[in-house]
């Protein structure tokens, strides 16, 4: 099993493993189950212990935990949850507005890999109907070596015809910045396991 990156969804064998900086709300004590995904964030602690974000039914209904990795009995992909178009057309959501464009996004050709995140790809991982009528479609594209504005515009410009928005995050492996942002120009924020940065280039290495 690979480790897990940012955005991917992990199942644990046993609630015991959750750990916390901070006493865990009620809710999660309450409703959550080890039948439910968490999905990895970025932050780091010295012992290797995996960041873990918790997702209530409620968009108020969020914590952050840890997990030491032996604890980790699944990995799901963003990537993985968009790789098979007969999956997306018999999902329960299918008639939802941001798995209709996930159908359209994996009929196009793509230059880089790139999967579903946010509350989409919870509902696809866990068959929990977490997405409203106004939910945005989070997407995930993974360049790992440095790449130009210019060989995103086509993509960008398909992004204008899907039937919701979509919000595209752009993972290096220095961490995430917004698509959006880095086609306006200057400095983009990059998010990383250690905190936000700006930067002029993402694919930069920051501790060099």
């Amino acid at each position: 099993m690979s480790d897990p990156r940012a955005h991917d969804f992990i199942w644990i064998s046993d609630r015991s493993a959750l750990e916390s900086d901070n006493v865990l709300p009620d809710w999660v004590n309450s409703s959550w189950r080890t039948a439910l995904p968490l999905v990895v964030r970025r932050d780091q602690r010295a012992d290797g212990a995996i960041p873990v974000g918790i997702r209530g039914l409620t968009r108020i209904q969020r914590a952050a935990a840890w997990v030491k990795p032996a604890a980790v009995v699944r990995v799901v992909t963003p990537e993985s949850l968009v790789s098979d178009v007969n999956a997306l057309l018999q999902s329960p959501f299918v008639s939802q507005q941001p798995v209709q464009a996930l159908i359209t996004l994996s009929s196009l050709q793509l230059p880089f890999p790139w999967g579903v995140t946010g509350s989409c790809a919870f509902a696809l991982a866990s068959d929990i109907p977490v997405m409203h009528a106004d939910s945005d479609l989070d997407l995930l594209v993974r360049c790992d070596f440095p790449a130009t504005p210019a060989q995103f515009l086509d993509f960008y410009d398909q992004l204008q015809r899907l039937p919701c928005r979509a919000d595209v995050q752009i993972n290096t492996p220095q961490g995430g910045f917004a698509l959006s942002e880095w086609l306006r120009g200057g400095d983009v924020m990059l998010k990383t396991a250690t905190g936000p940065f700006r930067v002029r280039d993402p694919w930069q290495s920051l501790t060099g």
